[in-house]
């Protein structure tokens, strides 16, 4: 039985760059705290664990100064910088540098329309963290839609639109959003819709079908938490109906492999390489 990885799976560039972060820091011997889980993978955040990493909720941020405290590739709302420059709290900022300039973006819209007459909307997963990151760029008033049920029940077509996209949605349901908004939009209601979409997760949507029709059996390996882990395994459904989601090696299921030659293993942005190889060794020693 052949057993592949995929290459271009594991961890997107800002993952990477979070968690090079959060080792270089670590490596200095002081206590560090992550505001949230630092990825979407429970085995990656026991290890950093493991190495001294603490993480923290925001209930616990709050009650916190006069410490060192790491922002994941997520991003973060405005009001956690302001509460780290009133209690003396050193902010590692590892935001990913494509949801900052999507932060900067929808800051610079809202601050253009004073008056607030237009739609700010977000494409994205309500109470993600890089989501609620977006819409603290708006005090609050940015809507939040899901799917195409979310628009027609939350959007005022008489109203200027402006649509922006959570970093890691499919560009696919992006575009079903946008079509929407133009058939219903009224003549008197501008429009503008804005792909800010990141291309090095989008174009992992066309080369991990490829990868998954190719084989016979697929491991897809990512955390239960990851927003973009599902809809790349949706994408392994799609193209091959014997894909399965585990997030170790205990999830892991022998019979999945009768009569199977070969298994192809893929993972989240989030997966650590570590992991799907992890998974490669169990499989081999079935």
């Amino acid at each position: 039985m052949q057993i592949e990885i995929d290459n271009g799976s594991g961890f997107c560039f800002g993952v990477t760059r979070a968690i090079n972060k959060a080792e270089e820091e670590l490596g200095k011997g002081q206590q560090l705290y992550c505001l949230g889980d630092i990825v979407h993978n429970g085995r990656e955040c026991d290890r950093l664990s493991n190495l001294g990493l603490q993480t923290i909720n925001h209930a616990d941020y709050n009650h916190l100064s006069h410490a060192k405290v790491l922002l994941r590739a997520h991003g973060e709302p405005p009001a956690t910088y302001e509460h780290a420059r009133r209690n003396d709290i050193d902010i590692v900022d590892a935001t990913c540098p494509v949801v900052l300039h999507l932060q900067e973006r929808i800051k610079r819209e809202y601050a253009a329309d004073p008056d607030h007459q237009r739609q700010i909307v977000i494409f994205g997963k309500t109470g993600h963290a890089e989501v609620m990151g977006l819409v603290g760029q708006t005090e609050g008033t940015a809507i939040v839609i899901e799917n195409e049920e979310d628009a027609l029940r939350l959007l005022d077509f008489n109203r200027d639109i402006r649509l922006y996209s959570q970093t890691t949605k499919s560009l696919s349901g992006f575009r079903r959003i946008v079509s929407l908004i133009q058939e219903r939009i009224s003549p008197q209601a501008s429009f503008i819709s804005y792909d800010t979409i990141c291309r090095q997760v989008a174009n992992r949507m066309g080369a991990i079908s490829d990868f998954a029709a190719r084989h016979d059996v697929v491991v897809f390996v990512s955390g239960r938490k990851s927003s973009n882990g599902r809809v790349l395994y949706n994408e392994c459904l799609r193209a091959n109906e014997r894909s399965y989601m585990v997030d170790s090696t205990a999830d892991i299921d022998p019979s999945w492999f009768k009569d199977c030659q070969s298994v192809g293993i893929c993972g989240a942005t989030s997966t650590p390489k570590w992991l799907m190889e992890q998974c490669k060794e169990h499989i081999e020693k079935l």
